[in-house]
């Protein structure tokens, strides 16, 4: 499941993903997200929760399509994106991949959440 967080301070973006997120939760989800990218600054945050489970049928398709292009049409505009997780196994994604994604990227553990937010917002 992908849902928006409400309360974020002006100017970022947030999201959560529980679950197991497939294909179809990805395609309905990328309105929501073409909008949330359609800014000159992309501050954003990403909080993966502790019951996350990972890809279902179509979903790492569907990920890196939406993924790869934002960071391809939006290259630019990427300034902040906060993880927020607590699963070891998204640390060691994150700072393997980081060199991908344009901007500023921090990690941050699940209690820590607010200072997530102020940090994009910052």
């Amino acid at each position: 499941m992908i849902e928006l967080l409400s309360d974020m301070p002006a100017g970022v973006a947030g999201i959560r993903i529980s679950g197991r997120v497939d294909g179809d939760d990805l395609r309905e989800f990328k309105p929501v997200m073409q909008k949330l990218l359609d800014t000159d600054e992309i501050r954003m945050v990403e909080v993966i929760a502790s019951d996350y489970e990972g890809f279902g049928p179509g979903g790492l398709v569907e990920d890196l399509k939406l993924g790869f292009g934002a960071l391809f049409q939006r290259h630019s505009a990427f300034k902040r994106v906060a993880v927020v997780s607590d699963k070891e196994w998204i640390a060691h994604t994150l700072h393997a991949l980081a060199w991908m994604v344009p901007g500023e990227i921090a990690l941050f553990g699940l209690d820590e959440l607010e200072r997530a937010k102020q940090w994009a917002a910052g």
